[in-house]
């Protein structure tokens, strides 16, 4: 039953209103919390549980103010969450562990915030009831404790051996008996497990009388155990009676239970049998030591009180472990640092801050570290460790060109030149004229102090002594000039822009870009270099000096070529006059060769491949060759398409199929190209026989069987060619046109990609020829707008103020 309590509590509190979570779990405080020191894990466990939620940003936002979160706090929060980056959260599963069975149906969860919890403070030690490797089960193998008591339930396993073999399994009754066979009952309950085996081993003595001179041995063992019932009250998690192992200690009762909740003490928990006190667990000893002291094993009916914490602080900022912990009455301030863990390495240690309450407000101190062991923590308090201050007492830099730029001690009296004799010297391209001192004043505003290093290496000028926080700049000579390069383009392995080296001559440039390439001309390499003195006054005025040079192939120095190249210079290498890569085209479909063709002739024509492919098949349809050719286009002419295309389908709204083959052929990287093929091959050379380009792709297909009719008829469908049937015919075995159908503009798209429109002579249509495996295209009519009410008022207004003029005019005309 209360599973499945706690079920339908999850589900409420994640399918309500916003609104009614936050009246539920109004009660949160957290004004207290400080996202810094929480971890990385924490803020995911956070965020995910809100996202499992189904909260937003802004809704969490809402609920934090509510909560009393300061907007800073919130604002880290936020970035913190968002840091998170890409790495998507997971949700930690935050297993309870087996809290064993409860006989008291009654009891519940406490109604906690199952998203905002991840931010508050931790309670220390409560994170020890809710980790799934740390369950306190009771290990149900070990040895039988001496001093364990027998009661009702458990099996004693006696073995008799030596002149006489027995073995009893007995099971010890509700009255606290065993019967044993030959001998009889035997009250063991309420016996420590060592006290019964000298009570049995006595009663053995009665039949096995060899007992006494040792020929025969008994052995006493504990077989199962019971199970005991054990109440838990008090602050936990959920209160009740458990049922337990009887080897069961106070820790697994505390486990099963959840533990004490956010009001249940660690440090003040009693274990009462027989209405008497006969234990306290104080958790803190576990934690901190790693002692079980008053982890008693229990007995039936043993009651386990969790009382309320008395005394608890917030230790929060440089510490290790900062969060909410107990304290009781005999332990100071150093006994809560070392609960903590100890201070971190960035922690200013010298001073603590405490907010305490008192009888009316709040109160701020400070505890000097000599005060520590003294001081005596009250409830409510929070204690802050601050970091240490990001400044130095004795800090100097020097960067720059120096061999070991980086940070140095202030020496009493260290001077700029010590420093840099401390920082192995300067480097040979430093630049000595004028070197900068950034200094800070008084009032932390920043100065600057230049020196001439090279005078004060000299005793020329005073070498200025240092104070803490000084940086001093060296610029090296590399840096005080633009960066030099010089550009080759043309015919090499690597063009490009590259370093500026002095002495640098056109062989080494060409030799650092690879070398040449094979159609590379060494009789044309052209140098152009700006000009400093241009005459901007005259339209004809040099800009550039360009020089042309003749290399040797293997770029040995030439005694008569002493050109040095300079920055900014620009290279060019130049093609082969007479230099032509091969130019490849391609044939495909009813050829008897078809294939991928060199061609021989910068003339060679559509007929010429035709013949050398041997010439197209029986089964070839020419009326549907189409020629492929590659896009050479720029962003303009891109631009100009895109925009004509755009017009087309608002002048026709067309919602056409075209033919699979041409569509594909549009999607791809090449222009279609309309021929007639028929014609070409009847009348070669002609200028329909076009001149074949690089990489151009003739396509020759089957012969084609069907006719496509598609846009504004009642049936769009593929139909079998007729010889001499028009148009009409076609789009009446589709169903006929709709009512949409715009007849007039009606045109064929044939075979090998060319189009043809319907012409109009007054009232009567002349639709185009339909050729085998052409495609009848129906455009849609433009929609009629129909006026509104208030056009239709102002149309009429104005026509029925037209026609009382006129008719105020004719009459006036007639009166006279």
């Amino acid at each position: 039953m209360s599973k499945i309590k706690i079920c339908l509590s999850t589900f409420l509190v994640i399918f309500l209103s916003f609104s009614a979570i936050g009246q539920v779990l109004n009660f949160q405080n957290l004004s207290k919390v400080k996202v810094n020191e929480l971890s990385d894990d924490q803020i995911a466990d956070f965020w995910n549980k809100a996202q499992s939620r189904g909260l937003s940003m802004n809704q969490l936002e809402q609920e934090a103010t509510k909560r009393k979160m300061s907007s800073s706090e919130f604002a880290k929060l936020k970035t913190r969450i968002e840091n998170l980056g890409n790495s998507t959260p997971t949700n930690n599963n935050n297993n309870q562990g087996s809290r064993g069975k409860t006989d008291n149906n009654n009891a519940e969860i406490n109604n906690e915030d199952l998203v905002f919890s991840e931010i508050r403070p931790k309670v220390f030690g409560a994170e020890l009831f809710n980790n799934k490797n740390l369950t306190f089960e009771p290990n149900l193998k070990i040895a039988t404790p001496s001093d364990y008591q027998l009661g009702p339930d458990d099996e004693l396993i006696i073995d008799i051996y030596g002149f006489s073999e027995e073995t009893f399994n007995l099971k010890i009754s509700p009255d606290g008996n065993i019967r044993i066979p030959y001998v009889g009952p035997v009250q063991v309950s309420g016996l420590t497990i060592e006290q019964a085996r000298k009570k049995i081993t006595q009663n053995l003595t009665k039949v096995y009388d060899r007992i006494n001179s040792g020929e025969t041995s008994v052995s006493i063992t504990l077989g199962n155990i019971r199970s005991i019932k054990v109440l838990i009250v008090g602050e936990v998690n959920l209160p009740g009676t458990y049922t337990l192992p009887s080897l069961a200690t106070v820790f697994n009762a505390l486990y099963a239970s959840g533990g004490p909740n956010k009001n249940g003490s660690m440090r003040n928990i009693k274990v009462v049998r027989n209405n008497k006190t006969i234990a306290t667990l104080d958790i803190y000893d576990f934690l901190i030591k790693g002692e079980a002291k008053g982890n008693i094993r229990l007995q039936d009916q043993d009651v386990i009180k969790v009382n309320a914490y008395e005394n608890r602080i917030e230790l929060t900022g440089e510490v290790k472990r900062p969060g909410l912990y107990e304290v009781t009455k005999n332990e100071n301030l150093n006994n809560v640092i070392g609960f903590a863990g100890g201070f971190t390495d960035n922690a200013f240690t010298e001073r603590i801050k405490v907010t305490r309450n008192t009888s009316k407000q709040k109160s701020v101190a400070d505890i000097q570290k000599e005060l520590f062991s003294m001081f005596t923590p009250k409830s409510g308090d929070v204690y802050t460790v601050d970091m240490l201050l990001d400044r130095y007492e004795n800090r100097v830099q020097i960067n720059g060109a120096v061999f070991r730029p980086g940070t140095y001690a202030l020496d009493k009296g260290l001077t700029i030149l010590q420093l840099i004799k401390k920082a192995e010297g300067l480097r040979e391209d430093a630049f000595q004229t004028r070197a900068i001192i950034y200094r800070l004043q008084s009032d932390n505003t920043l100065t600057m102090l230049s020196i001439n290093l090279a005078d004060a290496m000299q005793g020329k000028a005073e070498d200025i002594v240092l104070q803490r926080e000084d940086n001093i700049q060296i610029a090296s000579k590399q840096e005080l000039k633009e960066s030099y390069n010089v550009t080759i383009n043309g015919l090499v392995i690597k063009p490009g822009v590259f370093p500026y080296a002095e002495n640098m001559r056109i062989e080494d440039l060409i030799i650092a870009a690879g070398g040449f390439k094979e159609a590379a001309s060494i009789k044309r390499i052209e140098v152009a270099r700006r000009k400093f003195d241009v005459d901007r006054t005259k339209a004809n005025s040099e800009i550039s000096v360009i020089k042309q040079f003749d290399l040797d192939k293997d770029l040995k120095d030439n005694p008569n070529l002493k050109f040095e190249l300079l920055p900014f210079d620009n290279v060019t290498v130049f093609m082969l006059p007479g230099y032509v890569a091969q130019k490849n085209v391609s044939i495909d479909g009813e050829v008897l060769y078809p294939g991928t063709y060199s061609l021989e002739k910068n003339n060679e024509r559509i007929s010429d491949l035709i013949k050398r492919s041997g010439g197209v098949t029986a089964t070839a349809y020419p009326d549907g060759a189409i020629l492929l050719r590659p896009k050479i286009q720029t962003n303009t002419e891109e631009f100009i398409k895109e925009s004509k295309l755009k017009a087309l389908k608002k002048q026709t709204k067309d919602t056409t199929e075209i033919s699979e083959t041409i569509d594909d052929e549009k999607s791809s990287n090449y222009d279609l190209v309309g021929i007639d093929l028929n014609y070409i091959l009847k009348n070669p050379g002609s200028k329909s026989d076009l001149f074949l380009r690089d990489g151009d792709v003739i396509k020759i297909p089957l012969e084609k069987q069907t006719v496509l009719v598609s846009g504004e008829i009642l049936y769009p469908i593929k139909l079998k060619f007729e010889k001499g049937k028009g148009l009409k015919y076609y789009v009446s075995n589709s169903g006929g046109f709709t009512s949409r159908a715009l007849r007039k503009r009606a045109y064929v798209v044939y075979a090998n990609g060319t189009a043809k429109a319907t012409k109009r002579f007054m009232f009567i249509n002349f639709y185009p020829k339909i050729k085998q495996g052409g495609e009848i295209v129906i455009p849609q009519k433009e929609e009629n707008k129909k006026l509104n009410t208030m056009e239709t008022v102002t149309i009429s207004t104005a026509i029925t103020t037209t026609l009382v003029l006129v008719f105020t005019i004719v009459r006036s005309i007639t009166v006279k």
